[in-house]
């Protein structure tokens, strides 16, 4: 059974164009990376822990940020690694400047029995769609996509 998670995509809209919220993952393995490593806040739904729930907590440990809704479904999308991510949309507003992420521990370097703390999400970013497309996790993608055509009434 693949693993589930769940986040919300935050957005807002400036001078009538759309604008999301990406989060770039913490630590040494993405530290390089930009493209395709950007994702919504999310996190691993725990046993007999509601979706919305786990989405809601996931945002304000990864970002500091509390959410406030209403949130609104969007369809859940399969990554290639097969974990599949359920996500819910709301608008809202945050400065990136005030991000404040949970941390974790690894060993880093590999092999040096030195464990090393992390921030979570290390940045987080507005982005605008076209921008989005390029920066995001590419099945993520479907996210913004469906959250633009129901700004539109479609």
């Amino acid at each position: 059974m693949p693993k589930e998670s769940s986040g919300l995509l935050m957005y807002r809209l400036v001078d009538g164009e759309l604008q999301v919220l990406l989060a770039h993952p913490g630590g040494p393995f993405w530290e390089f990376k930009d493209t395709g490593a950007w994702t919504i806040p999310k996190g691993l739904i725990e046993p007999d822990e509601d979706p919305l729930d786990t989405a809601r907590r996931e945002f304000k440990e990864e970002t500091g940020f509390e959410p406030h809704g209403p949130f609104f479904p969007l369809m859940p999308v399969q990554q290639r690694s097969g974990k599949i991510v359920h996500a819910w949309a709301f608008e809202g507003d945050c400065d990136p400047a005030a991000l404040r992420s949970n941390t974790f521990h690894i060993e880093w370097p590999r092999g040096s029995g030195r464990l090393r703390e992390f921030p979570e999400v290390d940045r987080v970013q507005w982005c605008r769609v076209e921008d989005a497309r390029l920066k995001m996790n590419r099945a993520q993608v479907a996210f913004v996509a469906e959250l633009g055509r129901k700004l539109e009434g479609g």
